[in-house]
Order: structure tokens, then C-alpha cells, then sequence
């Protein structure tokens, strides 16, 4: 995996003339394979999942009864790597850090592109990411444990069942982050303002009602530690299509892997909600 200081001269080579997520991207493009977590202030970053077109409407209806966790926030059209919308130069083959090729419900490999793995019937689905409430977070002067130790965000499968579609069916999977309780009641006035970044926390301390057993044992990403004065704040996750893609054994899909994500064009003041 590239180092934090490389993938920051990386960006940094990159970003002369270019907007942060553009240069993030081509950062991509050029080696970058580490968290995306604090890249490209401003931008919205997206959870990636593709599946051929058999799958896609019944993928489309899940995302539509699971808005919580799988916001979608842009579509590609059959066999068009290109998503205009989320940025002009956009190529969803390889502008994210590293991918999760899965069969049959297993990831067999996690490549830094998908070009071997493209195909003319394959359609691509973003999904908003709680990377983009982190900058709202931040502005307000909240703690964010995992860019502050330069680690992905742990995130957990649940016992909180989605609503099925077709072959799409399985737990939610929530991302954590510890607050002090009155920064938890901010964090959750602030994020409400963002449904198409997963919007408020679905979960607030007592991690095993939600059948999380070692809040140190995260399914994804990476642990960070909780203080004593700190309770665990929980929010739907954009990795939820992974969890139901294993559960499924789904032929073959792609994915992102956890915590390294797309950036795009967007800005994420224009999803704020007032």
C-alpha cells in the first residue's frame, strides 16, 4: 500500500492546475492506493459498486428501499465506464485507489484498476460516502479518530436487516466514530444535514444491541480506540452492497475497497440540507 507521504507527493504533483479531486484521481491513476479519508477537502467522495445489467434493477430498487446506507449519487449507462455527472474526466476502471473483484461471493483479487476486468455489460453504481459529512465535522472543530491516526474508518456488520431486492438481501454495515456525548449530540445535528451521505447516525453506544461484539475487531477498515468518557457513534455504510453481495454469492461484481474511495467533482456543500 503507498505510504501517507507519497500519496501526498502524489497529490501534490498532481494538483498544480487542477482542482483537489481531479488531482486525487490522477493521483489514482499513478499509483495512489491508500485511504481517501481527508483527500480533497470539499469533495464528495462515493462508495463504488458494479454488477452486470441482469442485476442492475434489482440492485437500483435495493439502493431505493436502503436509502440509509446506499444513497446512490450517480449511475453509469451499460458498458460506460464514464459518469459525466460526478466529473468530466472520470473513468470508473481506474480513478480509485484499489477495487475488490468478487465470484461467487468471494473477492479474488483487489486491483488497482479494473481495465482486465471491464466489460461491455457492466453498469456502475456511486453511493454517497460519510467521508463527505467528515469536512462538515471538522469545520465544527469534532475529533475524527481515524484521519487524525491516518487509518480507515472501522466499519461493522450488524444484526439490522435490509430491505431485500431480488438477490439483494443481508445486514447493514455501519461506520464508527467516537464522540464525547455532547459532541455525539452535534455530530448528529450536523450530519442530519447530509441524507445523501448517509444523512444521521443510525446507532448511538451499546454496540451489541446492533450485534457488534469488539468494537476492536472491526469487519473493515481499521480499529481506533474508544475513551472512557467517548461513546461509539454509528452510521449506515456505503460497504453494505459488499456484506450483501458475500451473502448473495453473487457470479461477479466489483466493488471499492473499504475506505478507499471515489473522489469526484461534486462539492459536498451542495448536498447540505438546510
Amino acid at each position: 500500500m503507498t505510504s501517507p507521504a507519497t500519496t501526498e507527493r502524489l497529490i501534490d504533483r498532481a494538483a498544480a492546475d487542477l482542482l483537489p479531486s481531479v488531482a486525487a484521481r490522477l493521483a489514482c491513476r499513478n499509483g495512489m492506493a491508500t485511504t481517501t479519508a481527508g483527500v480533497a477537502d470539499g469533495f464528495v467522495q462515493g462508495n463504488l459498486a458494479i454488477l452486470p445489467e441482469s442485476l442492475a434493477a434489482s440492485f437500483h430498487r435495493f439502493c431505493q428501499l436502503n436509502p440509509k446506507p446506499c444513497p446512490i449519487i450517480g449511475m453509469s449507462d451499460v458498458g460506460d465506464p464514464r459518469i459525466p455527472a460526478l466529473g468530466l474526466d472520470l473513468d470508473i476502471r481506474t480513478d480509485l485507489p484499489r477495487y475488490r473483484v468478487w465470484r461467487d461471493g468471494e473477492v479474488i483479487e483487489e486491483p488497482t484498476d479494473i481495465m482486465a476486468h471491464w466489460r461491455d455489460d457492466l453498469v456502475a453504481f456511486v453511493l454517497g460516502c460519510s467521508f463527505s459529512f467528515e469536512e462538515a465535522l471538522m469545520a465544527d472543530e469534532l475529533p475524527i479518530r481515524h484521519i487524525d491516526r491516518k487509518v480507515r474508518v472501522p466499519m461493522y456488520r450488524t444484526n439490522i436487516a435490509c430491505h431485500p431486492s431480488g438477490p439483494f438481501a443481508g445486514p447493514m454495515v455501519v461506520s464508527m466514530r467516537p464522540f464525547k456525548p455532547a459532541d455525539a449530540i452535534r455530530a448528529v445535528q450536523i450530519t442530519s444535514r447530509f441524507p445523501a451521505v448517509h444523512g444521521a447516525p443510525v446507532h448511538l453506544g451499546h454496540p451489541h444491541s446492533i450485534g457488534i461484539q469488539d468494537l476492536a475487531k472491526p469487519d473493515y477498515g481499521d480499529p481506533v480506540p474508544v475513551e472512557a468518557d467517548e461513546i461509539p457513534v454509528f452510521w449506515a455504510c456505503g460497504v453494505t452492497p459488499q456484506a450483501v453481495i458475500a451473502a448473495a454469492k453473487l457470479p461477479f461484481a466489483i466493488t471499492h475497497a473499504p475506505g478507499l474511495m471515489l473522489v469526484t467533482d461534486l462539492k459536498n456543500k451542495q448536498l447540505a440540507v438546510l
